[in-house]
């Protein structure tokens, strides 16, 4: 079988949708399946091409077995909606372009947070009269209304009616929450097309470690109770709320053991960090991205991790993909989200939930993480332990057998087509 999947974002790019997508492909390739990519020059977050990349027409290289083809779009940076929008259309139109130029194809898959990559692949599987499958990483747009970039309008209506279209023209959706499948059938979307494969975690790349001694040295984090987010730092993960529980932390008595370190990119970063320099926020460290093959080791360093989003009934149908690496790497999580993905932490045993926004409530449970370490223990050893129910490589195969009913359906509809002389749908 040859899959085709259109995506924004691909590695060397570090955020969830990357590595969703190259670990899935690499998984179906190993399969004994084709996979062509088309993605973009890689620029996510900060809207600039990574080293050694430029923002061409077209580029083509081989990554794991995974045949990738990269086309031009206009490349804005990720703190401006309306620069965004014009990125998003522009790859929908060069990648819609290339993929007529990909031959036979069996497959065509699109995945979200923004949809136009998924109006992209609606659109070259009518063209190749092939199935189009619908991967739903979030509901767009309502997360746009969700993080206040903006109100209900017009302009939003027509983008729901669009996102309902092809929810409908899709031969499969693969949801990777639960939630995502109730909301869709609630809407009117056929439940038996909707198939969900959770996020998960690489667990060949991402297991339990010692903290990295140089790292820790390198930060001055010597003796010190870290706890820490990783992460985009966008207008939906609130993070204004981690400065306010490191000033809470300031005034305890023990208050000093404690660090928040932040690391990642995103439209908040810069006025993250000018806040904290306002503030006198000596306690929290902002540390730039990494390359992907240096994740694990700042995941190492870290005693607890926070994962937070804003106050808003979406955001609890999600569940944060970095739950998962923490999981991984033994990593206890503090989680600032309600719904679906607190339901995995009380469930698998592997942290404490707090309120979202909560700042008050976030620095007293990680005093009171640093005051348990028997709790904590157990905490990581869940973690280790629950990681295999979320490996990536068993999800990988469960994308697959969905893909591959669709593929078969679509086959099973053109013999009955040919045996009546009707034209396929």
């Amino acid at each position: 079988m040859h899959i085709l999947f259109l995506t924004d974002n691909f590695p060397p790019e570090v955020n969830a949708p990357a590595s969703r997508t190259h670990e899935h492909c690499r998984s179906w390739v190993a399969a004994g399946h084709r996979v062509t990519v088309v993605t973009c020059a890689p620029n996510f977050p900060a809207g600039r091409v990574h080293e050694g990349y430029s923002n061409k027409l077209w580029h083509q290289e081989t990554v794991d077995g995974i045949r990738v083809i990269r086309v031009w779009t206009y490349i804005a940076p990720n703190d401006g909606f309306g620069r965004r929008v014009i990125d998003y259309l522009s790859f929908m139109v060069s990648a819609t372009v290339a993929s007529l130029f990909i031959h036979d194809v069996d497959v065509v898959i699109g995945t979200s947070p923004q949809f136009f990559t998924a109006c992209a692949a609606c659109l070259v599987g009518v063209f190749k009269r092939r199935p189009f499958v619908f991967e739903l990483r979030d509901i767009w747009p309502e997360s746009i209304k969700a993080v206040g970039a903006m109100r209900q309008s017009v302009a939003i209506s027509l983008l729901e009616k669009l996102e309902l279209l092809l929810y409908r023209r899709a031969a499969k959706i693969v949801s990777v929450t639960y939630s995502f499948r109730r909301t869709l059938a609630q809407r009117g979307v056929d439940a038996r097309k909707i198939d969900v494969v959770t996020n998960g975690v690489d667990v060949s790349r991402f297991s339990p470690r010692p903290k990295d001694v140089e790292l820790v040295e390198a930060l001055g984090l010597q003796d010190k109770f870290v706890a820490g987010y990783i992460g985009t730092h966008g207008m939906a993960h609130s993070l204004e709320t981690l400065l306010d529980a490191a000033a809470h932390l300031r005034g305890l008595a023990r208050g000093d053991r404690f660090r928040i370190v932040l690391l990642g990119d995103g439209a908040r970063k810069e006025a993250l960090r000018a806040m904290a320099a306002e503030r006198g926020l000596d306690n929290v460290l902002f540390l730039d991205s990494v390359p992907k093959e240096q994740v694990a080791r700042y995941w190492s360093i870290l005693d607890v991790s926070i994962i937070h989003l804003r106050r808003a009934e979406l955001f609890t149908t999600v569940i944060p993909s970095k739950l998962f690496e923490c999981m991984g790497m033994g990593v206890p999580v503090l989680l600032g989200v309600l719904g679906e993905s607190a339901d995995i932490v009380r469930r698998e045993g592997i942290g404490v939930v707090f309120e979202p926004e909560n700042s008050a409530e976030l620095a007293e449970k990680l005093a009171d993480f640093d005051a348990d370490r028997a709790q904590l223990a157990k905490y990581r050893a869940q973690c280790t332990a629950s990681a295999q129910h979320y490996d990536r490589s068993a999800l990988a195969h469960a994308m697959l057998r969905s893909i591959e009913s669709a593929v078969e359906a679509r086959r099973a509809c053109l013999d009955r087509t040919h045996v009546s002389g009707d034209r396929p749908p």
